[in-house]
């Protein structure tokens, strides 16, 4: 994929491939891999791709940015439009999201239109993560009452089914670009019918494939696995009996208005990309306690990251910064609001400034009275039918606590809960991690000069890991009051420290003798999915994904040598063995005729054993991380 060529639409892509004689598609790989290395003359929106001679791909994006009609991609070789040249561009492209679309028959458009001066990432799937709004918040923008599946609905989910157990079938070596274009028609005949959930799990699952493919740096096996599994599982169980409408998904506008609202500023964050982007995200609170965000993502890596702490903010009438806003407020007309909680910079939008709250009183202060283990439990609830993107968002939403830093385990800092109303009982003890480890950004600095401290009280921003055993990302840390064993911060800091900007200072810390003894290094509940043998189950689950179905086959042929199945309920994890053998065995499993000459092999039987266990698994290591939160159950997976 290269990103400085527009985002094209699914059917655009799949109609191309679809266009190429079978002689062609054999080298569509090949070509798709040549071409994206090739310079891209840029002039005004127009991008042109000169593939040799005689031919020159031309590519001229409608208003979204994207190509969403097939005239808006030319070939000028005498095969075009069916031409080799042509596909492989297209191939090359980015995959268009849902919101630079047209709207299809049941969607309710773009709406918003207005942008929020971010720069969003061209790549969705490698792109940072922005903060979102509680799901179920009346703050969030309105979406469309789910209804029950039509027949068309039932259809459309049995083809992306069958088109995403061929991918799973085949693997990412053989998950080329006609296997994806496949997909990519499937998705586009969901995208008609209303099935906006499975769509956008087909699209991650594209662009997934697609990384892994081309080996990216910011590609994750794990990332590939889920989303096959989100679009497995929801297609599945809307081609079955009864299924639940809210499986469908809703259409929803980049941008919603969001009427008037006050947000006060709660930290800045700094955002760097895999693929070269930088900005910063400043975390915002209204009234009630709901969170927004307001991004500043552009080109530039981490020296934009960097910059853009100080950069203005687009919202309004351009008198603030983001520093000020982190410290202090807006009082806004005319929001406009995405799904994920973003403050858009539209035409209409005017903002005032208005004085920041302090963190122990307003919306901010009962955040912090909250318990973590009842905090955790709530985020990591939830079945495996949940909307992704809603369980994201959810997981993602920031969490306030009071620690007591009380020293150092493994390279990590270690630090440990104080309940409110309970400061002498031992609380949770947590690992702190940098939110971002690059070494020109400050976290890990600030969390090297908080550890060295054990007895330090402070008071915690942060968001949990949440596929690592009691796990914290602190993003800002503030004073903790009553008590003179805590930060001590300039006062142009206004209460808190940015962890990724702001770089704490021996001046910044009470003397040495004014802390009190911490006690023993208490070291957190060690990590259930590094020492538990379901990785066994894990690494089987993804050797299926990355290497296709005769790699799965492999322990049902070789007798379980490696002794997965063994291990694994020795460890107390029957249902994980019995998952693990099942999908090995439909692996190697092939029907015979009446001569007993090997058939084709059954995909769908395949997929749903595949399925299991990947469900399975994402339970499992889910409610393993969820008990170092607090105490522990009796047999937590079963």
């Amino acid at each position: 994929m290269n990103a400085e060529l527009p985002p094209v639409a699914p059917d655009v892509v799949a109609a191309a491939v679809e266009g190429l004689t079978s002689r062609l598609r054999k080298k569509l790989d090949a070509a798709i891999e040549g071409y994206a290395a090739l310079p891209v003359t840029v002039e005004g929106s127009v991008r042109r791709v000169r593939c040799g001679e005689d031919a020159e791909v031309v590519l001229e994006p409608g208003p979204s940015g994207a190509v969403t009609e097939a005239g808006q991609a030319v070939c000028t070789c005498l095969l075009a439009p069916r031409c080799l040249h042509r596909a492989a561009v297209l191939g090359a492209c980015p995959v268009a999201d849902a919101e630079s679309l047209p709207a299809s028959g049941t969607a309710d458009g773009d709406g918003g239109g207005d942008g929020d001066g971010s720069g969003a990432e061209p790549d969705p799937g490698s792109a940072p993560a922005a903060t979102g709004a509680v799901p179920d918040a009346p703050s969030e923008p309105a979406r469309d009452a789910p209804v029950a599946p039509t027949a068309a609905q039932v259809t459309a989910a049995r083809g992306l089914w069958s088109a995403a157990a061929a991918v799973l079938g085949a693997g990412v070596p053989a998950a080329g670009a006609v296997p994806q274009a496949e997909l990519l028609r499937a998705a586009h005949t969901a995208r008609l019918a209303g099935l906006h959930r499975s769509e956008a799990a087909a699209l991650r699952v594209v662009r997934g494939l697609r990384g892994a493919r081309a080996r990216h740096d910011g590609h994750r096996l794990a990332g590939l696995v889920a989303d096959l599994s989100e679009l497995l599982l929801t297609t599945g169980l809307l081609a079955g009996e009864e299924p639940d409408p809210a499986l469908l998904g809703t259409a929803r506008r980049a941008y919603r208005p969001g009427g008037s609202l006050r947000v006060r500023g709660v930290c800045r964050e700094p955002v760097v990309s895999a693929t070269g982007y930088g900005g910063v995200v400043t975390l915002v609170v209204d009234d009630e306690g709901r969170w927004y965000s307001v991004a500043d993502v552009k080109p530039g890596g981490v020296a934009r990251a960097r910059g853009a702490g100080t950069a203005t903010v687009m919202i309004g009438s351009g008198g603030l910064d983001h520093a000020r806003l982190a410290r202090g407020g807006l009082l806004i007309s005319g929001a406009t609001v995405s799904p994920e909680g973003r403050l858009g910079a539209g035409k209409g939008v005017r903002a005032t400034a208005v004085a920041g709250q302090p963190w122990a009183s307003g919306p901010l202060g009962a955040l912090f009275a909250r318990p973590l283990a009842e905090t955790v439990a709530e985020r990591l609830g939830g079945g495996p039918g949940l909307d992704p993107e809603r369980a994201e968002h959810r997981v993602r939403e920031p969490v306030g606590c009071d620690l007591v830093v009380v020293g150092t385990a493994d390279g990590q800092v270690i630090a440990r809960e104080i309940r409110a109303g309970r400061p002498d009982e031992e609380g949770v003890p947590v690992r702190l991690t940098p939110a971002n480890g690059h070494p020109d950004l400050a976290h890990t600095a600030n969390l090297r000069q908080l550890a060295a401290r054990p007895g330090l009280r402070i008071r915690v921003i942060g968001r949990l890991e949440p596929d690592r055993a009691a796990t914290l990302r602190p993003l800002a840390v503030a004073p903790l009051p009553d008590t003179d064993a805590t930060l001590r911060l300039p006062a142009a800091w206004e209460g808190h420290a940015d962890l990724g900007y702001d770089r704490l200072e021996g001046s910044h810390f009470p003397p040495p003798g004014t802390l009190p003894a911490a006690g023993a290094v208490v070291e957190p509940p060690s990590d259930p999915l590094a020492e538990a043998p379901l990785w066994r189950l894990r690494r089987i689950v993804e050797v299926a994904v990355s290497g296709g179905r005769r790699a799965a086959a492999e322990p049902a042929r070789d007798g379980d040598r490696g002794g997965a199945g063994a291990a694994l309920r020795r460890g107390g994890f029957r249902t994980a063995a019995d998952l693990a053998g099942a999908l090995a065995a439909e692996a190697d499993r092939r029907s015979r005729d009446v001569f007993g000459r090997t058939g084709e092999a059954d995909p769908d039987a395949y997929a749903r054993a595949w399925l299991a266990a990947a469900v399975h698994l994402a339970g499992a290591e889910r409610s393993l991380v969820r008990a170092t939160w607090g105490p522990r159950e009796a047999d937590p997976v079963g």
